[in-house]
């Protein structure tokens, strides 16, 4: 007779038979490919069908934000779905207005619209078309260590390897910005750093010619490229050079937005009003695909008379809309904001720069709310980047303790649910002491 334990494990291992054979994933050489199997989660916490449970301090792709299997929003989607599963975006739908009503809310004042997409990618395609109809300007700048999806124009404005084969859109520029540990601009302090890469900025402006530029496109803390959360004065200079020169200023949200950092917005932290948000991942959790652009009172009226060329079968689709709605009345009503930034301030932040202390295989810990980093080096005094190989044994050794980890270059991303407790971070903490200590001794 075979058990519900042989069963479960059965069905781990059709799950991932199906996969192999079927699914081709991104951002891999398929070939050697041996993906983790999840049939379930609650909170922080997801496991496979034979019952192994880990930590999830990745949030998957940093998205789950408020925590996997949220009952109110799971309830939410169910009622829209019986209600009306699917309308067209030219039809006026409740679901849809109340989702853009809850964002603009938390918005600047003098952002009052929202153009809904199906991801991040297409609301950073969708933000440059408008800042470029609305300047009658081409190019777009932004930086090289960022990333802003995987469509033409959001992957070329992306600065990692990943642009390289993919540059077919135009009008594309690139600048280092502020990142202190490995300054570009031989800077040892923030405040060199900030100023030089703020003259920096001006410069690539001055020398492409203002009158060309269109936007500036910059995440307001860079996420997949390192979590660089910016030195004080980077974003209101930025503002200001984009005021002085009649550039509009597109801050893309898509990871920091919806709690990640301790805030809703994470520029809410820097003082600053951009023309153009982007988001996505963390104003549902990914519960369903969604995103947008919050478009400025000034850039909106460019529409008014005049058609925007842009849309989207799925643009704000009901199911996504009211999963919106859920997720950020229970993240309003539940302090879940609130628990990110205490989470980060009181126990995630200083147990992380408590590892880097102890622990030379850590270069750097930044970060803020539950979007922080670990820095691996080979070398700390050369600070040489831990090499793939090093890094993919960590990651296997912190799966195998129990925790799933975002893994970027030499960089541990500690991402976890804004509704991670303290406890369940004094356990990641240790398991990440445990394999950093391992690492120390290959040292």
């Amino acid at each position: 007779m075979t058990t519900d334990i042989e069963t479960q494990v059965d069905l781990d291992a059709e799950a991932k038979r199906l996969d192999r054979a079927h699914v081709f994933h991104s951002w891999s050489a398929q070939g050697a490919l041996d993906p983790l199997v999840l049939a379930g989660g609650s909170g922080s916490t997801v496991w496979d069908h034979a019952g192994n449970r880990y930590l999830d301090f990745s949030s998957q792709m940093v998205n789950v934000n408020i925590g996997h299997q949220h009952p109110a929003v799971v309830a939410a989607i169910k009622e829209q779905a019986e209600k009306l599963a699917t309308i067209g975006p030219a039809i006026a739908n409740l679901a849809r207005g109340e989702a853009a009503e809850r964002i603009t809310d938390r918005a600047p004042t003098g952002m009052n619209k929202v153009f809904f997409t199906n991801g991040g990618a297409d609301a950073v395609e969708n933000a440059i078309r408008m800042a470029r109809l609305h300047t009658g300007r081409d190019k777009i700048i932004s930086r090289y260590r960022s990333y802003h999806g995987n469509t033409t124009a959001a992957v070329t404005a992306t600065g990692d390897w990943r642009r390289i084969p993919n540059e077919y859109a135009r009008g594309h520029v690139h600048v280092f910005g502020p990142y202190l540990y490995r300054s570009e601009f031989w800077a040892t302090t923030p405040e060199e750093e900030c100023e030089r890469a703020l003259h920096h900025l001006r410069r690539v402006i001055e020398c492409e010619g203002p009158s060309t530029v269109a936007a500036i496109l910059l995440e307001s803390v860079p996420g997949t490229a390192g979590i660089m959360v910016p030195p004080p004065g980077y974003l209101p200079g930025v503002r200001a050079l984009a005021d002085e020169f009649g550039i509009k200023l597109i801050l893309d949200e898509v990871m920091a937005g919806f709690g990640r950092t301790g805030e809703w917005f994470a520029f809410d932290a820097f003082g600053v009003t951009p023309d153009l948000i982007t988001f996505a991942k963390g104003v549902n959790s990914g519960y369903v695909p969604i995103g947008g652009v919050v478009i400025s009172d000034e850039i909106a009226a460019t529409f008014d008379e005049r058609v925007f060329p842009g849309g989207l079968t799925y643009s704000g689709h009901p199911l996504g809309a009211a999963s919106i709605v859920a997720t950020l009345d229970a993240m309003e009503s539940e302090g879940i904001v609130e628990n990110a930034k205490l989470i980060g301030a009181d126990v995630l932040g200083p147990g992380l720069r408590d590892l880097a202390e102890r622990h030379p295989v850590v270069g750097e810990a930044r970060g803020s709310g539950v979007f922080w980093a670990l820095e691996l080096v080979a070398d700390p005094a050369t600070r040489a980047p831990l090499p793939p190989a090093t890094m993919a044994r960590a990651k296997a050794a912190l799966v195998g303790a129990g925790l799933l980890p975002f893994i970027a270059d030499n960089r541990i991303h500690v991402v976890p649910p804004c509704v991670v407790t303290a406890a369940e971070v004094d356990t990641a903490l240790g398991i990440y002491d445990t394999v950093l200590s391992q690492l120390d001794e290959e040292l």
